[in-house]
């Protein structure tokens, strides 16, 4: 009977710190957090997951049908998918169109460092200037309506249920579009310039190259973006924190918000395991899609 494989057991001692590491903060407290949900009284049970699901309470929320439904608070967990649909393709075109346009712009690199800034600021710190920057007073975004004449946009974005969750959208565009535009600019680095030289020599301009020839050559890094960005959008917490709390009126609330309610204020620690199972079945299958595309080159 043939032995385990030569150098086995010196690749098993290399590895068993990191597993000895994983086990203790990500395996075992996944494992309790799961049991503490499922634990009611002592018996196993979903009425936590029902409890968290049905609750109505717009801090608190995950659905919330409400009797004016044109406008939020919709619950944390239609507030999230809401975040997704428009930071997703926000974050995409611009993160691909400014590392197309700076590749062939003198001083590109100045450029880049300043929209990685919001790449590299604490989120709490991004959170305080978001909301800032929708502040009728001293904001950029109402000085610039207010110019305009558009006066129902020229106010504190943060203080109206209707515009509070859209301030936060789109000051986390400029948070998250320098992890976009990284990616993007390390993936047009890699297409041979043979291509482009060969496309413009044909007559093609700089549009259809850019959607003919360098959009197609980039999808392994746009499926990057994608799904990174939705797992930061599905676990958003702290610029929602400082920027509104989850407010006006349970207006701007998200699953991590949520979560935090439940543990923090409310101190019930089994539906704050419910909501981070949730969360985490959420975030689970675009990981494991993501890391399977990877393995298989894209």
């Amino acid at each position: 009977m043939a032995g385990p494989p030569r150098g086995y057991f010196k690749a098993l001692v290399f590895l068993l710190p990191a597993f000895t590491f994983i086990t203790i903060f990500v395996i075992a407290p996944s494992i309790a957090t799961v049991y503490l949900s499922l634990n009611v009284d002592g018996h196993i049970s979903l009425e936590k997951y029902a409890e968290v699901v049905s609750e109505r309470s717009p801090d608190k929320a995950l659905i919330m049908i409400t009797s004016r439904p044109e406008s939020p608070p919709w619950g944390a967990l239609i507030h999230n998918i809401i975040w997704m649909a428009l930071h997703i393709p926000l974050v995409t075109f611009l993160g691909l169109f400014l590392a197309y346009l700076l590749k062939y712009t003198f001083g590109s690199s100045i450029v880049k460092t300043i929209v990685f800034i919001g790449m590299v600021i604490p989120m709490v710190v991004g959170g305080l200037i978001v909301r800032f920057m929708f502040d009728e007073y001293v904001g950029v975004v109402p000085l610039v309506f207010k110019v305009l004449g558009v006066d129902f946009l020229a106010k504190t974005w943060t203080n109206y249920p209707q515009l509070s969750l859209l301030s936060l959208i789109l000051g986390s565009v400029w948070l998250w579009t320098g992890f976009s535009l990284t990616v993007y600019s390390a993936a047009l680095g890699s297409i041979p310039s043979s291509f482009i030289e060969a496309a413009r020599i044909d007559g093609a301009g700089h549009w259809h190259i850019f959607w003919k020839i360098v959009f197609p050559l980039v999808r392994p890094a746009t499926i990057i973006v994608v799904v990174m960005t939705m797992l930061w959008d599905l676990k958003i917490f702290d610029i929602v924190y400082v920027a509104t709390l989850g407010g006006p009126g349970g207006s701007s609330n998200v699953l991590a918000l949520v979560m935090y309610q439940y543990m923090a204020r409310a101190l019930d620690y089994q539906a704050a395991s419910a909501v981070a199972v949730i969360l985490t079945l959420l975030t689970l299958p675009p990981g494991i899609w993501l890391a399977l595309r990877l393995r298989r080159g894209g």
